[in-house]
């Protein structure tokens, strides 16, 4: 779609995706089976629609999304939280999310995501490793901190001052990451799991 002229961009998607979902339909059709392709997505690699589309796929082949994200609105309620996601470890993916407070922003997983990789970036280019990041100002919190071998979590706060009490913080931090870890366990308890 990058190489298309703005004025035929949707004439060509909409014709790529007409074809897609026949092939993939006859195709189907020729093993017995439903149509696989559900949903064609229109991205590009200078914006953030290509993060969103794989994000989608990445979502759709988690089994168990939905008792996940059940699980992470309990735990966002349970700490009065704005939102809890989880991401995966090496692309930073979206593979869960929970929202207690809508936010206006549609792009901020894309935009964490990036800032999160550069950050990563910055580490590798020092010879460290990511593993957790707190940030606070006088408006929120945000603590981000690997939660299994391949995803991170992210637990958004507004009330800023539950992580500022500075000699309680690591103990906070710490049980925070086993009360959701625990939380989201249950969920995967009797699923196929993600390692």
């Amino acid at each position: 779609m990058d190489l298309v002229s703005e004025e035929h961009k949707d004439q060509v998607f909409a014709e790529k995706e007409r074809d897609i979902m026949s092939r993939s339909r006859l195709a189907a059709e020729k093993f017995g089976h439903d149509n696989v392709v559900r949903q064609c997505y229109r991205s590009s690699i200078w914006d953030e629609t290509l993060y969103k589309a794989w994000s989608a796929i990445v979502c759709h082949l988690v089994p168990n999304v939905a008792s996940m994200e059940a699980r992470l609105k309990q735990f966002a309620v349970i700490l009065d939280a704005d939102e809890v996601l989880l991401f995966e470890k090496a692309t930073f993916l979206v593979i869960a999310q929970a929202q207690t407070v809508q936010h206006d922003d549609i792009h901020r997983f894309e935009k964490v995501s990036n800032i999160i990789k550069q950050f990563k970036l910055s580490c590798s280019k020092l010879g460290s490793q990511f593993e957790c990041m707190c940030v606070r100002n006088s408006k929120f919190a945000v603590f981000i901190d690997s939660f299994t071998c391949n995803t991170f979590i992210m637990v958004v706060l507004s009330d800023a001052t539950v992580l500022s009490v500075a000699s309680s913080k690591h103990k906070i931090l710490s049980n925070t990451k086993k009360d959701i870890y625990h939380l989201v366990s249950l969920a995967l308890c009797s699923e196929p799991r993600i390692h």
